[in-house]
């Protein structure tokens, strides 16, 4: 099973993979990777347990990419830097946000989670 996003000196344990479905079985909007199919409410709890910490942690890196997106685009060494406005407008965010998750990147791309470090989220 897959575990939450490691924080600090902790090794990243990759996620459950999550397999992709056939296409015709992604049309039927009662199908979930194949959960429907399981009988056993034990079996079903592990792998829906499973899927759901799965996207936990897919999703918790996605919010890492996001935020070192950020702030290689408000770096002010860029010519074509963008405002904190800018990439809220873009990224669908407050502005608050989006400068929380500009100053959540610069600290990952410095490698480190040091005094002050706060997740966005």
């Amino acid at each position: 099973m897959a575990e939450p996003t490691p924080r600090r000196n902790e090794p990243r344990l990759r996620p459950a993979p999550l397999l992709f479905e056939p296409a015709e079985a992604a049309s039927d909007p009662e199908h979930f990777f194949d959960l429907e199919s399981i009988d056993d409410p034990r079996a079903l709890l592990d792998r829906a347990t499973e899927l759901t910490l799965a996207f936990r942690a897919a999703a918790d890196r996605a919010v890492e990419f996001q935020a070192m997106a950020a702030a290689q685009l408000a770096d002010p060494r860029r010519f074509d830097r963008l405002t904190h406005a800018d990439i809220a407008e873009r990224a669908n965010w407050t502005e608050d946000y989006a400068k929380k998750m500009v100053e959540f990147g610069r600290d990952l791309m410095r490698g480190g989670e040091g005094p002050g470090h706060a997740d966005p989220v």
